[in-house]
């Protein structure tokens, strides 16, 4: 059997350290996330993903790389992308040419944006980002904000679908966020437990319609670490019934389904329990998680300068060994379903591509 390589895991610095090397070669870990303190110019991200890539061709190297106020790389070339909220804004206003120009415009910016995204990225060696974000703008929720695309879902599903086609025009995969919806809740989920006390029938006709609407189109999903207690007690991304019977089973998504970080405050208590970082990972996992994140544990004033990653890739080993978790090709192949298949330009290509060059003439 295909072994299951689960962990998300992060990195401190600007190159790989020894330990670093030693844990990204496990057999459990399937990939790493880069953050803004990875980045120091476009040669040392591209020599960084090259050294990733001589560990292991098959570790996916990822980003949280949206536009707005979440991009990570932002000089040295990188283009500026606009938070979704413009797109919506930019749906909004019909231009000179009639009705439904500005939806029309809109949809093709956001292609735009989705291509020049992944092509960039890409084009450095990162393979993966974690967007389209799929929440509803309620005008509430700080941490969602702008870089939400609209309020309607029906204009949030059509602009998230237009993005998600200019990620595979670039060769780049996709991951919506945050089932079944992060929008409605005040609360950031980093530093506390959101609780969305709404009926599922108000979620499922709402929140979460994108996630049906475009089973066609997501590759990977990412759930939320908000409490939806009139369905279930625990957070949806340790929910069977959410990720299962409802993402699964009613909505059709057959992608991945990533943990969000299991270093956040919605991730660390469990049935009114703290837990562990193992733990919350192995309840990830046995509610139908794929794959479980990691992050920022890896920083010199981090619990001991990453040795809570050491602890899950050990508390996970013995957890396998004893049958606490099944691992499941399935998700494996679900995980390296995620890799871009075809080789991107390097980047002096990039620039002169008229596909690239076209696409940047049309980002709001």
């Amino acid at each position: 059997m295909t072994q299951h390589a689960p962990l998300i895991i992060d990195i401190a610095g600007l190159a790989l350290t020894k330990v670093d090397r030693q844990r990204l070669r496990h057999p459990l870990v399937g990939g790493l996330i880069l953050f803004a303190r990875n980045w120091q110019d476009r040669a040392q991200l591209t020599q960084l993903c090259r050294e990733i890539k001589k560990v292991r061709r098959d570790l996916l190297i990822c980003v949280d790389h949206e536009g707005g106020r979440v991009q990570r790389f932002k000089t040295d070339g990188f283009t500026h992308l606009p938070p979704m909220r413009a797109l919506g804004d930019m749906w909004l206003r019909d231009g000179k040419q009639g009705e439904g120009s500005g939806a029309m415009q809109a949809s093709n910016a956001a292609t735009a944006c989705g291509f020049v995204l992944g092509a960039e990225l890409r084009a450095c060696g990162v393979d993966f980002s974690f967007t389209p974000v799929l929440d509803l703008d309620f005008g509430e929720s700080s941490v969602i904000g702008d870089r939400a695309f609209a309020r309607d879902a029906r204009v949030v599903s059509l602009l998230a679908k237009s993005l998600m086609h200019g990620l595979l025009q670039s060769g780049m995969t996709n991951c919506g966020k945050h089932f079944p919806g992060h929008g409605f809740v005040k609360a950031d989920s980093h530093y506390d437990i959101p609780v969305d006390r709404r009926s599922l029938k108000v979620i499922l006709a709402d929140d979460a319609a994108p996630y049906g609407w475009l089973n066609t189109t997501l590759s990977s999903v990412m759930p939320a670490h908000v409490i939806y207690p009139k369905v279930d007690a625990r957070p949806a991304g340790f929910s069977s019934r959410w990720l299962n019977d409802i993402l699964r089973g009613q909505l059709g998504f057959g992608g991945a389904i990533f943990s969000d970080d299991l270093s956040m405050a919605g991730a660390r208590l469990l049935d009114g329990q703290e837990v562990s970082y193992t733990q919350a990972a192995v309840a990830a996992l046995n509610a139908g998680c794929d794959l479980v994140l990691l992050c920022n544990q890896c920083l010199p004033d981090s619990e001991g300068g990453g040795r809570a990653v050491d602890e899950l890739i050990a508390g996970l080993t013995e957890a396998q060994l004893k049958g606490g978790w099944p691992p499941l090709e399935a998700s494996e192949e679900r995980r390296r379903a995620l890799l871009p298949h075809t080789v991107a330009p390097d980047w002096d290509e990039l620039m002169v591509q008229p596909d690239y060059m076209h696409a940047l003439s049309l980002l709001p």
